[in-house]
């Protein structure tokens, strides 16, 4: 979904990972490029504690912008 992701983007989740207990639409941030097309990324909470971190593939990732591009 996501070709031009790159580290600290703000990211949204496009799918659930009920394994890891992350539904849709959460927001992360991609610490890391592990390899084409996978990302680490990590989920806080509004204390800045991280709930989750992990590898995932840009398809089931969408880059949030906060400006027009």
């Amino acid at each position: 979904m996501n070709h031009n992701i790159r580290v600290l983007d703000v990211v949204a989740l496009t799918e659930d990972i009920s394994e890891h207990g992350l539904s849709r639409g959460q927001v992360g941030t991609v610490v890391e490029s592990l390899d084409p097309g996978v990302f680490e990324v990590e989920f806080v909470d509004n204390d800045g504690k991280t709930y989750a971190m992990l590898p995932l593939k840009s398809n089931q990732l969408l880059v949030l912008h906060y400006q027009p591009a």
